[in-house]
């Protein structure tokens, strides 16, 4: 009895030591203490417009945002003709495969349309003051093959920004390659450069992660291979407001990367999010986005931690049929008063909520 007894002790003391080295690979988004206001976002597509979305709505918090293939802050409402955020969003800021572009004679962004919006929504509280993005990098990209988000969209954030006042020094904007509408990296094994189809993930000989995080942060050290072990699976719901209705369109599940140096102590780690596009979520491709984007091997040299929130595709309410991001109103099942482009927004708010879990502890 009594060796029977040590022997359970024993299991239970083994037990309990293999649980406390498990409990960073738990499916809860770890508290940890990266430092404040040195995050950091980015996108592709929806994600681009996400990007610049948030970064307005939550400039406090940011250092930079980078948008491949995407617009401004509130492109779906930059057509002063159109009060229908929908319809701008498929005629000014995106092509819908098949027809012309911009349709029926749809303007592209106005500028100091948007402008003005955005001093009403500072004035209402909607946004952060304006102010702080003046000391914000920025990095844009536009492929010159791309026919879904076309140039002159981009042009038109490059414009936005500089009228907050962001001189040429802080934007880099790169609109000189042959490529599709997709995120680059220097992988021959991804889709070729020209190309825009699923996953939207093109070798260009062009490693687009690390360029835009140099842009951001400055000198990054060499990329490394990242470790599978670093990357995690977490459950995002609790994050998103009132998911008991799913009117966000959010996955129950994201992804997060922590660097083997961020793990123990993340005092001296930054935060950068990363938005996929349409059709690149868990749903459609996986961790695919996450681990073939060349993000993951930056982070792990930089002390930099990758956060991955997810959409998924929606065909009744909301109606999101591709699992984009929104940056038209679909949240708000496409009818006034419309918060997609506020700090009310269900999507923003669980990506800040995610943000400040990070930096929290």
């Amino acid at each position: 009895m009594r060796m029977f007894k040590r022997l359970v002790a024993a299991s239970l003391a083994l037990t309990l030591i293999t649980l406390s080295s498990l409990s960073f690979a738990s499916d809860e988004l770890p508290k940890l203490n990266a430092i404040k206001n040195q995050s950091s976002i980015s996108g592709l597509s929806s994600g681009a417009f996400m990007a610049t979305q948030y970064h307005i709505a939550f400039s406090q918090d940011l250092v930079g945002v980078a948008a491949v293939a995407g617009g401004p802050w509130q492109c779906a409402a930059s057509n002063p003709l159109n009060a229908n955020p929908l319809s701008t969003a498929t005629s000014t800021c995106t092509c819908l495969k098949g027809l012309p572009c911009p349709y029926l004679g749809a303007p592209f962004p106005d500028v100091d349309e948007i402008y003005k919006l955005a001093k009403k929504a500072e004035d209402a509280g909607d946004i952060d003051k304006l102010d702080n993005v003046l000391d914000d990098r920025v990095y844009l990209f536009s492929g010159k093959q791309d026919k879904t988000v076309l140039t002159p969209v981009v042009d038109s954030a490059k414009s936005f920004y500089q009228v907050l006042g962001i001189s040429d020094e802080q934007i880099l904007y790169d609109n000189q390659l042959d490529a599709g509408h997709a995120f680059i990296t220097n992988q021959e094994e991804n889709l070729d450069c020209p190309l825009s189809q699923p996953p939207f993930i093109n070798d260009c000989q062009y490693r687009q992660a690390r360029i835009l995080l140099e842009k951001i942060y400055g000198n990054l050290d060499e990329s490394t291979p990242y470790k599978t072990e670093n990357l995690m699976k977490f459950e995002q719901k609790p994050f998103v407001p009132e998911y008991r209705f799913n009117i966000s369109s959010m996955n129950p599940e994201a992804y997060v990367y922590i660097p083997t140096d961020c793990q123990q102590d993340a005092t001296e780690c930054r935060v950068h999010v990363a938005l996929h596009g349409c059709e690149q979520g868990i749903q459609s491709l996986k961790e695919k986005y996450v681990t073939d984007t060349g993000y993951l091997e930056v982070a792990e040299a930089n002390q930099l931690i990758v956060l991955f929130p997810q959409v998924d595709k929606s065909s009744f309410i909301p109606y999101n049929p591709k699992g984009c991001w929104d940056f038209w109103g679909y949240t708000n099942n496409s009818l006034p008063p419309y918060t997609y482009y506020t700090k009310k927004s269900i999507q923003m708010r669980a990506i800040k909520a995610m943000l400040d879990h990070l930096t929290a502890g």
